[in-house]
Formats: C-alpha cells, structure tokens, sequence
C-alpha cells in the first residue's frame, strides 16, 4: 500500500505513534509519505520506503495567523495526485481530519477517491475537541471519516459521550517497539547516578498542569522517608520551574535532576526502578508503557485509559487523581524489597509485550485493508 500519515511532528504522543506506525509500515514493505510542517522527531533513520513532504504554510501579511489547515489540505492533494496514495490515516483530530476532508472533495474533482482514517488519541477529544469553536468541525470531521480508531476504550467512549458520533469507532491501542524500548547495560549510568545504590524513580511528560508534575515531587519526597531514592525528571514544559522551587522548598533537590528533553529515553528508563505518572487524565500512558517495555513498575493515577494499561498490585499501582499519600504509599511498597521489585519489574515487561509493535501493526494493516475494500465497494454501488 501506499500511505500518507499526517501527524503533529512533536515528541508528543500522538506524534510519536504516528511515526512509529509509519516506520514499522515501511519496514514491511509499504510506501509510506508523511505529511506535516517538521520532519517528526523519531523520524530518524532513512528508508527507501519512506518519504517526508513538508507543508509550507503562507506568511502573507494579511493573516493575523498562518492558515495551516489550508496549506495542509493543499499539500495533500499535491501528495495524493503526483505519489498515487492509497488511503490517508491522519493522527489527532484537530486539524488534520478536516484538513484531510477538503482534500478529498478536491480530489474528487479530479476522479480520485481517497479514503481517509482517523486517529484519536486524546486531547483533540477530551480538550481542544470540546471547546465550542472547534467541536462542530471535529464531530463533522470524524464522521466523514471512512475508518475512525481511538487508542483506548476510555477515549472510544469520552468521543460518543461529548460529540454526535454516527462512525463507528475501532478502539487499536497505542504500541511500544520492543527492539528500541527494552532493558540496555547500563550499569556504569546507574552507578553514576545512583552511587549508593538509591533507588531510581523517573517521571517523563511536557510539564504541563495535566500530567501534574509537582504531584511527582510530593511523592519523592515522602518515598524518601523510607526509601533512599534519586529522582529524574525527563522532559519540558511550563511546570518546570515550578517543580525546581517546590524541590528547592521541600529540601530535596540534591537528589532530584532534571534532565530536559531526551531523545534516548530508553537509556534513561533502563536504570529505573519505578516510573511515576500522576496525571489528571491520560488518554493511553504511553510513556508508562515504554516504561514498562524497560522492565519498570509504574506508579499512576487511574485516570482515562491508564487501567487498560497498568494492572493494579501486578505491574505496578494506581491511585485517585491527587492521591499522594496512596501513591507513596505503594511506591514504597514496591522499593522496599529487592524481591517484591523483582517481581513488579517481570510483570511490567509482560505485560509491555501484549502491545508490541509486532502485535499491533497487523491490526492496523487488516484494518487498512478493510477500509479499502468498503471504499471500493461504495464506490460501485
């Protein structure tokens, strides 16, 4: 097959499973065009399977905003007519699925029908979907849609509640690629970091209120109590410096290091004993299954689709949003004994294995082909 994926080219993590999806694809043989304003972050290897086709976006001094939904719409139709496309799958509502029905009903114009897929993977629903000068299009957008997928039952179910849905949505959970995300020899960073042999908790996210970073720092700081620990802090945001004068208050900051944006994220969790996510909602937890996928329990909240995810007293715990006094709780639970984290860890990396790339990209090709074949099919009718 040929396939465009639009996509948001972030370390975000609709960005990040769009541009996995899109490597796996190639890997197996598919053409695969990725279309957006930045070449994806893990879009980091060349293939000749796979193409990146940049959306230049008008500065005309008119627009008090650049219309990106429209150079969008325009780059898809150049894609779609000169590179001959299949299907276009588009990640995160806003804006691409609307983006991607303007192109259609221009191409229709040229006797080309392309059938469209559309990913939800989170706050283009529970967020940004829902504000009234985006939810008419979003509803309408996903319903024009020819297959619609969410990445856990959780969002399946927030989409139908909030938004007039008559698609039926496919519920295809996000992934993690075990030949990248696994447990690497690192002993000489941990013996760096961790010099006393601490404990080593890690939290990675954008640092935004959601994901409720100083939740982190609060749960660190009663773990100490019982459990000598180091904490890292992978990522940036706008809580960040919050988080640096809360750590400065709370006296703990020798043992916390916060360590920006990190490609390498896997090296990082293969040092870690526990992975912290706090969040007021999380749509998948993504980084709790690379987590996971690295041999580390993982304390969370269980908010959205984080039970679909962590089995509560196997992989790892979940609390009520804002439980700190639970969460720590159960971290130390996990850390005090080196056979109950034995045990944690090996639950963590099998349960990381039931979404394995390798398990789940079949599941989006018979579901491409699906797509494909009901197109083909409304078309003769």
């Amino acid at each position: 097959m040929k396939i465009g994926i639009v996509c948001y080219p972030t370390f975000g993590g609709s960005g990040v499973v769009a541009t996995e999806l899109g490597k796996a694809l190639a890997e197996k043989g598919h053409q695969v065009h990725f279309i957006t304003y930045r070449q994806p972050a893990r879009l980091d290897f060349f293939s000749e399977n796979l193409y990146y086709h940049e959306v230049n976006v008008s500065q005309y001094p008119l627009f008090d905003y650049p219309p990106y939904e429209l150079a969008l719409a325009s780059q898809l139709v150049d894609v779609v007519r000169y590179q001959q496309l299949d299907l276009l799958h588009v990640h995160y509502a806003i804006p691409h699925a609307s983006a991607a029905f303007m192109a259609k009903q221009i191409l229709k114009t040229y006797g080309i029908h392309i059938p469209v897929v559309t990913t939800l993977h989170g706050t283009d629903i529970t967020l940004i979907g829902k504000d009234p000068t985006c939810k008419p299009v979003v509803a309408f957008s996903i319903n024009q849609s020819d297959g619609v997928t969410a990445v856990s039952s959780h969002l399946m179910k927030a989409t139908y509640d909030n938004f007039d849905i008559q698609k039926e949505i496919t519920v295809i959970p996000n992934f993690v690629d075990l030949s990248r995300f696994s447990l690497k020899p690192k002993d000489h960073f941990k013996k760096a970091i961790a010099p006393n042999n601490e404990r080593i908790v890690v939290h990675t996210s954008n640092f935004r209120k959601v994901k409720r970073t100083e939740d982190v720092i609060h749960i660190f700081k009663a773990l100490l109590a019982k459990v000598p620990a180091k904490l890292l802090m992978v990522g940036d945001g706008p809580e960040r410096v919050v988080c640096e004068q809360l750590c400065r208050d709370l006296g703990t900051c020798e043992r916390i290091r916060f360590l920006g944006k990190q490609d390498a994220v896997e090296e990082i969790l293969s040092v870690a004993d526990l992975f912290i996510m706090p969040s007021e909602t999380e749509s998948f937890g993504l980084a709790a299954l690379e987590a996971m996928a690295c041999k580390v329990p993982v304390i969370s909240s269980n908010a959205g689709g984080l039970p679909e995810l962590n089995i509560h007293g196997v992989t790892g715990f979940m609390s009520a949003v804002g439980d700190v006094d639970d969460m720590a709780k159960n971290a130390i639970f996990i850390l005090e004994s080196d056979d109950k984290l034995a045990t944690f860890k090996a639950a963590a990396l099998n349960r990381a294995q039931q979404f394995d790339i390798a398990v789940i990209l079949p599941i989006y090709e018979s579901f491409y082909t699906q797509v494909l074949e009901q197109s083909v099919s409304s078309l003769l009718k």
